[in-house]
């Protein structure tokens, strides 16, 4: 990127590789900043996708809000703002790096169309549910445990990470009951965390 060598960037991720959770591109960037870089943030993203062959929105300051085209490092469109929430998870099975070169997801058309106009977190939360249905369908595992955490604790919903071990369930703002963490680790989920969509 024509930038000047600045010496050795030790990086301590909080997240562990092959989770789902962008750490590769998050890694790329902060090396980025830290020897200068204050270029556009297209070109940068771009960089990133040519490192590595794909890529996750994490230097625009609102990803959530975006439909991103990981293996382009592209904005397909803009997303609506998520209500406030809460999510506990963690990471279950092994790490699962991406593979640049992997395609194999399922058709979520409808459910970006049902996202532009869903509301409230309840539709929010159901949606992202069906998004990681598909997903566990297509590339399992068959025995994640995330679903039926789900319904037991009482979360709107659950989100997993497509390409990695990151799972998660979607409370509202201040309701994630006591036993969710315990709970959670007793059906083999690891690193449980808890946050909430305001943590920044």
């Amino acid at each position: 990127m024509g930038l000047a060598d600045r010496g050795e960037v030790v990086i301590s991720p909080l997240s562990p590789p092959g989770a789902g959770t962008g750490i590769s591109t998050a890694k790329l960037i902060a090396t980025a900043r830290l020897h200068g870089w204050q270029g556009p943030t297209g070109r940068l993203m771009a960089a990133c996708v040519a490192e590595e062959g794909a890529s996750d929105p994490l230097a625009f300051a609102h990803p959530e809000r975006l439909l991103w085209a990981s293996r382009e490092g592209r904005i397909l469109q803009g997303m609506p703002e998520i209500p406030a929430h809460e999510i506990v998870g963690g990471y279950f099975g092994a790490p699962r790096s991406t593979d640049p070169a992997d395609m194999v997801f399922p058709e979520v058309s409808d459910i970006v169309a049902g996202w532009q106009k869903a509301g409230k977190l309840q539709a929010f939360a159901e949606l992202a549910s069906e998004s990681a249905r598909r997903c566990l369908r297509t590339r399992g595992p068959a025995d994640d445990p995330t679903e039926e955490l789900s319904g037991s604790l009482g979360a709107l919903g659950f989100v997993l990470a497509h390409t990695g071990s990151a799972r998660g369930l979607i409370f509202p703002k201040g309701g994630v009951p006591p036993d969710a963490a315990p709970a959670l680790e007793a059906a083999g989920i690891t690193g449980v965390l808890q946050f909430a969509s305001d943590d920044r």
